[in-house]
């Protein structure tokens, strides 16, 4: 809700498409600074504590966005910086979040409890803005931060009650980060592990050629549709929010149901349901097309993110999760960011100019993709698609993947 409607108040400030897609750099960029400390410290800080400081050092900078608007004196600049430290605290919630779910949780569960955390977010995702547009033109800002807190209060109070199990620290750990090398090895202990578990290394490789795919994906459907449609805000909106939908219903099937015995046959099934959903997506020009076809697309997410966790939770011994995680993380933010930046050039540069010239295969490509503005970028993503299902295809083809579970002995 505070996201939302921060960058509602920033966009009647500025009228700077700039100015919001500058909250979500600063938000990013520490995260990819800081990510390999926050591994360290989940592994030798006992995760309660850092869920509780992570949630008050969040409350803080809500409250800062408060006072400020309430004074007057908020400016962008100051979202910026708050931003910043966001990402920063951010990062460790989210790695000290994700190493708990498998100290409180049983083995078999690990696949529902994922599930769960992903159908919160999707529910946040559709939620939290209706519930900010409603509510911004009657309490503002400040009410909206004021509701903010409360939820914080919540959180915290439900984190102080509930027993976390420590982990357990390795002898001489401590004594270990004394010194640059030292540091620099505890640092990049993640990298190693995963190198030296040839079938955890094959996981990484296969989700981040996912993820760059997907990445390109994600940021192109949105101007595609506002392309293709006039800029017509009200079916991107639609769009949008049955992709929450989907999203929502995706994990509560997964939390009920309990996901594939072999978690990484529900990595490639839903793999390739993303790839032929996205694949329905590009091909076509309607609105109700769309909106099926971005439900699909997060239909699948909850099967292929949550199966992939559970195989780590399962294999990784939880006083290595902090680091392990933070390196697989690490490489995550580093995919999706090139992946941002490389796919607006290429729609723009590449794409679109091609599909309004006069070349000869322009003609047979339109009758599948259409033409006029967009088709370009539609071109763009049904090829991104078809990548995904050959991706799911050759990956269940790859024994090293397709038998990871049973090489790697659980933890």
């Amino acid at each position: 809700m505070t996201y939302f409607t921060l960058t509602l108040w920033i966009w009647q400030r500025t009228e700077s498409v700039t100015a919001i897609a500058l909250i979500t750099f600063f938000f990013q960029l520490p995260q990819i600074g800081i990510a390999l400390f926050s591994g360290i410290l989940v592994d030798r800080v006992a995760r309660k504590h850092l869920l509780v400081l992570s949630d008050t050092v969040a409350a803080g900078c809500t409250l800062s966005v408060g006072i400020l608007y309430a004074a007057q004196h908020l400016q962008p600049w100051h979202l910026y910086l708050i931003a910043a430290i966001l990402g920063c605290f951010e990062n460790i919630q989210a790695l000290t979040y994700s190493t708990t779910i498998p100290l409180i949780v049983p083995k078999q569960h690990y696949t529902r409890a994922s599930s769960m955390g992903a159908m919160v977010g999707y529910g946040a995702a559709i939620l939290g803005p209706a519930f900010a547009g409603t509510l911004y033109p009657l309490i503002g800002l400040l009410g909206i931060t004021l509701i903010d807190l409360s939820t914080f209060a919540v959180a915290i109070a439900t984190l102080l009650v509930i027993p976390i199990p420590r982990t357990r620290i390795e002898p001489g750990e401590i004594s270990q980060t004394s010194g640059i090398k030292h540091l620099w090895q505890t640092m990049t202990f993640g990298f190693r592990y995963i190198s030296s578990q040839p079938s955890l290394l094959s996981l990484v490789i296969f989700m981040s050629l996912f993820a760059f795919l997907n990445q390109m994906g994600e940021t192109l459907y949105q101007p595609m549709i506002l392309a293709r449609t006039g800029g017509n805000t009200q079916v991107l909106g639609t769009v949008v929010a049955a992709s929450g939908i989907g999203g929502v219903v995706g994990a509560l099937i997964l939390s009920v149901w309990g996901g594939f015995r072999r978690r990484v046959s529900g990595m490639l099934v839903g793999l390739i349901g993303t790839g032929f959903s996205k694949l329905v997506m590009g091909i076509g020009q309607l609105p109700v097309i769309w909106v099926a076809a971005h439900w699909g697309t997060s239909l699948h997410s909850p099967l292929i993110f949550s199966s992939y966790m559970a195989v780590w939770y399962a294999k990784v011994a939880p006083e290595l999760q902090g680091r392990v995680f933070a390196a697989d993380y690490l490489i995550g933010l580093v995919i999706e960011a090139s992946a941002n930046l490389i796919a607006g050039p290429l729609a723009d540069q590449v794409f679109e100019p091609a599909m309004q010239s006069s070349r000869w295969w322009v003609s047979s490509v339109s009758s599948i993709v259409g033409i006029g503005a967009g088709s370009g970028i539609a071109l763009f993503y049904v090829i991104l698609a078809i990548c995904l299902v050959c991706l799911g295809i050759g990956g269940s083809m790859i024994r090293r993947l397709r038998e990871a579970e049973s090489l790697m002995p659980d933890q």
